[in-house]
């Protein structure tokens, strides 16, 4: 993992996406106890469901009514949560329903291949590679030098990506090649249904070229698990498959009968024609029009509530979409006219793509992107007259929430915990501590973050690693010794991490969504208390 930004120019155009129209239903109606907790609430309430559309910027399936999700109490942003996971199959996805909601919202889209103009009291966005985003709101009274308050998270989940080539035939059976991403537990994608999902480069009829972004809603491939009857010690000796040999996904029985015409030969050597003309379909495109896939697998599962009392969200990449989308609410919720009218800071939050890998990529953390972005808005705000110092003096004053999910205790392995740190669902953001550096919270980071927490009476907890056994890292040390930012690591604790479907608690979102927002509200006049250095 990088350990400093380097600072050298990228630049990525970026594209509007047309949207399509998919379907959610939200029932709303207060009760106690909740509605969403009593079975009977919906037979006997049929009458208030009420339908909304909303706008999608991807081409995908018809919309499926199971995958609809239901918005908890009055103030809480679960059902919306549920809603962008169950858009976000892909980090393309998941940052083109980023910018589609930050436009709705007000935010004014940029490009980095552009001249800003900027302005107090305005917001804006910008996306590179379609899964890294930027949005910033800049408070009414922002003087040049004063700091930027920053929520940080990943847009990338541990998932298998369809190889370059990916067609593979055994066995009679029509098979897709693909290589992991991240480290994820690969044992929990035998069984599941699954299906594809990413961008596509289509060949426009004026020999120019589209980025589209597609999702095959339907169960499309497999990974079979061996049965047991030839596998006799997989029970004893656990279950250790070859990642090469035994993680290939199953699409169709081969039929010398069933043939697709594809006349572009690299396409056709590359990959299966069924599976093109599957995309092309979904795309609404001729399969040789189709010039570049980029595509995942994904589990087909929506995410759901779940547990005997709803309490627990059930999905895939929870990690870290859920530390996303409730960065990227608490910042649109936070940045009205009227929050930002008595706001000396700039209100920004940064989605990097590639977190589980390592973060070097040009969309990544390790890249300078955030802090390319700081030093435009100074000088674009400061009218050709820049002061001694003023980039500098401003990330000095600035302060960055680096929000990546956290290891909430196990019930049958509590002992993986250090004794004392053992954090639990419905408790609050965990604040991550460890003297290696494998976080960058600092004493003076966690009591700054804590102490937003206190004045609204919002839980946190703590945790650090034992000291016998490893710890993982994330984009915090990196962007903390990219510029020399102060930087508090915290997460949601949850279950299952890095599985295909993951848990967490439905609480922990909502004071999730509350701590990123009072810290959007409240960290100026609690910095201004505190003078170190």
């Amino acid at each position: 993992m990088a350990a400093i930004a380097r600072f050298h120019i990228l630049q990525q155009s970026s594209s509007v996406l047309k949207p399509t129209a998919i379907s959610s239903k939200y029932p709303h109606q207060s009760s106690s106890p909740p509605f969403y907790c009593n079975p009977n609430f919906f037979r006997n309430n049929s009458h208030i469901r009420k339908l909304h559309f909303t706008p999608s910027l991807c081409a995908n399936s018809s919309p499926n009514p199971e995958n609809s999700s239901a918005s908890g109490p009055s103030g809480s942003i679960v059902g919306d949560l549920l809603d962008y996971l169950n858009e976000s199959w892909t980090q393309f996805h998941a940052t083109a329903e980023a910018k589609r909601q930050l436009v709705a919202a007000g935010f004014h889209l940029l490009s980095e291949n552009d001249e800003w103009e900027l302005k107090p009291g305005g917001r804006y966005i910008f996306t590179r590679n379609m899964s890294c985003l930027v949005a910033f709101a800049i408070g009414e009274k922002y003087s040049v030098g004063n700091g930027f308050h920053v929520i940080a998270a990943h847009t990338d989940s541990p998932c298998l990506k369809l190889k370059p080539k990916s067609a593979l035939s055994k066995s009679n059976y029509l098979m897709v090649n693909v290589q992991t991403y991240g480290g994820g537990l690969w044992h929990t994608w035998f069984d599941r249904d699954l299906s594809v999902a990413g961008r596509v480069i289509v060949r426009n009829g004026d020999g120019s070229f589209l980025h589209k972004l597609v999702k095959v809603k339907r169960p499309l491939l497999r990974v079979p698990t061996l049965a047991i009857h030839l596998d006799r010690t997989v029970n004893k000796d656990g279950f250790k498959p070859n990642l090469e040999t035994h993680l290939n996904p199953l699409l169709a029985t081969k039929h010398d009968d069933a043939s697709v015409d594809i006349k572009d030969k690299n396409n056709k050597d590359s990959h299966h024609p069924l599976l093109m003309q599957i995309l092309s379909d979904e795309l609404g495109c001729e399969i040789d029009d189709i010039a570049s896939i980029e595509l995942n697998i994904c589990d087909t599962q929506p995410s759901c509530l779940g547990g005997a009392n709803n309490e627990f969200i059930f999905s895939g990449r929870l990690d870290n979409l859920a530390s996303s989308f409730c960065a990227l609410k608490a910042l649109v919720d936070s940045s009205g006219p009227k929050d930002l009218s008595d706001e000396h800071a700039i209100r920004m939050v940064a989605l990097f793509d590639n977190e589980e890998v390592g973060s070097e990529s040009m969309q990544g953390a390790g890249a300078p992107t955030m802090f390319q972005a700081m030093r435009r808005i100074i000088d674009c705000l400061a009218n050709q007259c820049v002061r001694e110092g003023v980039f500098e003096r401003a990330i000095r004053q600035s302060f960055l929430v680096s929000a990546d999910m956290a290891h909430g205790v196990h019930p049958n392995f509590m002992e993986k915990h250090e004794e004392h740190h053992r954090p639990e669902l419905h408790k609050g953001l965990v604040i991550k501590h460890n003297a290696n550096q494998r976080y960058a919270t600092s004493g003076i980071t966690a009591f700054l973050f804590k102490e937003v927490a206190k004045i609204h009476s919002l839980p946190t907890q703590d945790f650090v690693v034992r000291n016998d056994m490893g710890c993982g890292s994330t984009i915090g040390p990196i962007l903390a010794s990219g510029i020399g930012i102060r930087t508090v690591d915290c997460g949601i604790p949850q279950l299952s991490m890095h599985s295909v479907r993951e848990i967490c608690g439905k609480e922990d979102i909502d004071i999730a969504y509350n701590h990123f927002k009072a810290f959007y509200q409240t960290f100026s006049s609690v910095d201004r208390k505190l003078n170190v250095d």
